[in-house]
């Protein structure tokens, strides 16, 4: 097992935690070490600081291969920062971290180049010969339900329909470990609607483990099998989802899972039909 270590003390960067050097393919990250055969993340004692200000605070954190995981957190709570690490877009932090070689990130926003095809941009740095990555790029958008938009430009599709490409990018790449920050908080609730039953049919079929940061309690329900918040840059206790399929907010346990989420974030949820159905923030920590 190779194991990423680094500095046991807090790191100090005046880096803008919400502006990190993307790489140039979005969908596609740096090597990173090999973990445990039955573990996708193993993180222990992350640290990360800003120009003083402390994010994660010796964060332990393990997920399954093929576990789906909704972290949830306040503004500023340091979610973001946790997916960037793991993605290895920043790699100042303190502490242990082994994810997977094979990862992919999708973003809130889908970050296509609109100087390339669709097809062309779900296929943007896969490596190997341009006819068998290409085949690969069909396959992928044909799962998304975009195989008739191959050839289309990102300007003529729908906020939902970019969202698809850029799951399929993610997605072609058969990624051993799947980091969603937020990819549906800039969609209506009808197309989010949709993407949910779309992402759950997808990593049924892929079996991928996620890591999906979201304000949206309600979205971690539908879709987590564990859910956990982070508070002052630090995890909470596991909340496994365990509610009979297909999973309705209507649900007894639904709501009752809810409320605990809800109340841990500081949100005390209110009898009747006012009571909040999400938790917003900022898009990024």
């Amino acid at each position: 097992m190779t194991v990423l270590d680094r500095p046991t003390a807090d790191p100090a960067d005046p880096a803008d935690p919400a502006d990190p050097a993307d790489p140039a393919d979005p969908a596609a990250v740096p090597a990173a070490p090999a973990v445990p055969p039955d573990l996708a993340v193993l993180a222990e004692g992350l640290h990360r600081s800003f120009a003083g200000r402390t994010v994660l605070a010796g964060v332990d954190l393990r997920i399954r291969r093929g576990e789906f995981l909704a972290l949830l957190g306040r503004s500023g709570s340091g979610k973001s920062t946790l997916l960037r690490a793991m993605a290895g877009l920043d790699p100042d932090f303190g502490g242990r971290l082994l994810v997977p070689q094979r990862r992919s990130v999708v973003f809130q926003e889908p970050r296509l180049q609109p100087w390339k095809r669709v097809l062309d941009n779900a296929v943007l740095g896969l490596p190997g010969r341009r006819a068998e990555a290409r085949a690969r790029g069909l396959a992928a958008l044909a799962e998304v339900g975009l195989a008739d938009h191959a050839r289309a430009w990102p300007a003529t599709l729908s906020g939902g329909e970019a969202q698809r490409a850029a799951l399929a990018r993610a997605l072609v790449r058969d990624p051993e470990l799947l980091l969603l920050d937020e990819p549906f908080g800039a969609l209506d609730a009808l197309t989010r609607i949709r993407m949910h039953t779309l992402l759950r049919d997808l990593c049924r079929r892929h079996r991928p483990a996620v890591l999906l940061v979201t304000h949206d309690v309600d979205e971690a329900v539908l879709l987590a099998d564990r859910i956990v918040v982070l508070t002052d840059g630090r995890l909470g206790p596991d909340h496994p989802v365990r509610l009979p399929a297909p999973r309705r907010p209507g649900h007894p346990g639904f709501a009752t899972l809810r409320a605990a989420l809800l109340a841990e974030l500081g949100v005390p949820e209110e009898d009747g039909p006012t009571a909040p159905r999400t938790v917003r923030q900022e898009p990024h920590d």
